[in-house]
């Protein structure tokens, strides 16, 4: 197996970078994501900082470890190891004669796309920031005030959880929630499937149950192990949360991972992690770094 470092070259207005294969190598002509293979004894971060110095003359600063993908091509079996690169010195340009171009999620996309990238837009489309709801904690109608406003800033994935509620409450509420969230253009992922929702969040004990993904729009599902991550792969969900990383009333009194153990079971991982557990906004870094796609909160979102 080839070993892969690929880098998702992000501007601040979340534009992202595509090169073009150029004549002489496989697939010449076919767009992917920058980078190139793993040198012998050399680290996936370091053939990453090389590559990009080697292909569009400009220095890694800031990049942080994202999903791992394999695809079986005909002439080779190849490792993916994505990174989101969101700093570095100089202008990207082309140094091996390869066209490159900026691409925007939504607008029409450089084709054709080798097929080992295709599937990374969509997890490269899902926001950082998943949100859970808290009514039965702090009131319906207080829930909806903060979502209405979070919304209007810019929220865009939100999953209704509240196994406090009577079932007739949970479903008007549910209902307000995605007639809300739709408004503004946002996501909802629900426990169940309800009418108007945008997919399903799984809990771990429903994931080790499941033989084929439900077909319900976008499915993720929660995870404490390596194992149940794995199965979460294996049935193609769209992303999975990880955790606790740390204390949280969800969870009180129980084990947490810390940002070393979440990032040893997240190492490799093939779709988009989210961090959640006693998580606020300011631990994005740390997340990241951790090699999680984003945070999902219950009370850091609604703060």
């Amino acid at each position: 197996m080839i070993g892969v470092a690929a880098a998702v070259i992000q501007r601040a207005d979340g534009s992202f970078l595509l090169a073009q294969r150029p004549a002489g190598k496989v697939y010449a002509g076919w767009w992917e994501f920058p980078g190139g293979k793993i040198h012998e004894g050399e680290s996936a971060e370091g053939a990453l900082a090389r590559e990009l110095h080697e292909e569009l003359g400009i220095d890694v600063r800031r990049a942080y470890p994202w999903i791992t993908r394999v695809y079986a091509y005909e002439h080779a079996t190849v490792r993916l190891n994505f990174f989101r690169v969101v700093e570095w010195l100089g202008e990207p340009h082309s140094k091996e004669n390869q066209a490159i171009a900026w691409q925007r999620l939504g607008a029409p996309m450089a084709e054709p796309m080798l097929p080992a990238n295709a599937p990374v837009l969509a997890s490269l489309a899902l926001p950082w920031e998943y949100a859970i709801t808290n009514a039965a904690t702090v009131g319906v109608p207080a829930m909806l005030e903060r979502l209405e406003r979070r919304l209007a800033g810019g929220l865009r994935l939100v999953q209704v959880r509240e196994p406090g509620m009577a079932d007739g409450e949970r479903a008007a509420f549910t209902a307000q929630t995605i007639d809300l969230a739709h408004r503004h253009g946002a996501t909802v992922l629900v426990k169940s499937p309800f009418p108007g929702a945008d997919g399903l969040h799984l809990t771990a004990s429903e994931l080790v149950k499941l033989r084929a993904r439900p077909e319900h729009g976008l499915v993720a599902a929660s995870c404490h192990t390596r194992e149940e991550l794995e199965r979460a792969t294996r049935l193609e969900l769209d992303f999975a949360v990880l955790g606790p990383v740390g204390p949280s009333d969800s969870h009180a009194g129980g084990p947490v991972l810390g940002w070393e153990r979440f990032a040893a079971l997240a190492r490799g991982a093939s779709l988009p992690v989210y961090a959640i557990g006693g998580l606020a906004r300011h631990d994005l870094e740390d997340a990241w770094r951790a090699g999680a796609h984003g945070l999902a909160m219950i009370r850091g979102s609604w703060k």
